[in-house]
């Protein structure tokens, strides 16, 4: 069966041409995205999705193309015609189409392409026994909170990483401090068993797995701290891990090749684990 893409007003299969060529996503990288996991045939978090792509569309002073419960039908849709039950739907909306200005053009649709994918999830081999991490200088730009299209520094990270035979790449700014992964949410524990993650502002983006953990530690009684954290203080932790959509809670047991603690993951990451399948419905 063909992928089937939502462009626009029209569910088209994935290979078909669509966007135009004088569209602001393609020229400018001018819009925003969002992820949305779905596990057996249930959008994960989709109100807490909707919420933060809301925001990052008025950051960048585009319109929703649609009410929130329309573009949720539009994804479900999507979803359904692709014959996925677990999935990632992706959603992209660019300021619209216009003739090349750096100015944003008045009296323009904002564009919409929903795409569906199977989902790939963290194997079983790597929740058990963790994941390497290497460390990069952040080179993105200034409004990492704002889920832009433009990721050029990020997949530059993120094959770097690849490269090196690592899942992920953790992000540190001038000062030495992990921002955050390129493409998750980085996490520590310390060696008092203290949680600690940076806190939200524009050099991290939000995440939806991250602000769900966060709860989830709470109603473990589990002491988070949110401030930055250096590279040195990572390597030196109890534990770390990583969080995100696709990823889930993944344990990180190395990082720049230097195992964390005794290289195998914690047992309080591995509790948030088993917290975060709980609350997704997700069996073992």
């Amino acid at each position: 069966m063909s992928r089937i893409a939502y462009v626009n007003g029209r569910y088209l299969p994935i290979g078909a041409p669509a966007v135009p060529v004088e569209d602001r996503g393609l020229q400018f990288a001018d819009g925003i995205y969002e992820v949305v996991k779905v596990l057996n045939g249930r959008f994960c978090d989709l109100d807490r999705h909707l919420a933060r792509l809301e925001r990052s569309l008025a950051a960048l002073s585009i319109p929703m193309p649609m009410s929130r419960a329309a573009l949720a039908a539009v994804m479900r849709e999507t979803l359904r015609r692709n014959a996925l039950s677990t999935a990632i739907v992706y959603v992209q909306i660019n300021r619209g189409v216009a003739p090349r200005n750096h100015l944003f053009p008045e009296d323009v649709e904002p564009s919409l392409v929903v795409t569906v994918r199977r989902a790939s999830l963290p194997k079983p081999r790597e929740l058990a026994e963790g994941v390497r991490v290497i460390t990069l200088p952040d080179q993105r730009w200034k409004r990492c909170d704002v889920k832009s299209v433009s990721l050029l520094a990020n997949v530059l990270a993120k094959q770097k990483g690849a490269e090196a035979g690592c899942r992920e790449v953790w992000l540190y700014d001038a000062d030495g401090l992990v921002t955050e992964g390129s493409s998750s949410n980085a996490w520590i524990v310390d060696r008092d068993g203290r949680l600690i993650t940076r806190p939200l502002g524009p050099e991290i983006l939000g995440g939806i797995t991250r602000s769900v953990i966060l709860e989830l530690a709470q109603t473990a009684g589990l002491e988070v701290v949110e401030r930055p954290f250096s590279v040195e203080e990572a390597k030196a932790a109890r534990e770390a891990f990583l969080t995100s959509t696709s990823s889930l809670v993944l344990p990180v047991t190395s990082i720049d090749g230097q195992p964390v603690a005794n290289g195998v993951p914690g047992s309080i990451t591995l509790e948030l684990l088993a917290r975060y399948r709980n609350h997704l419905q997700m069996p073992e």
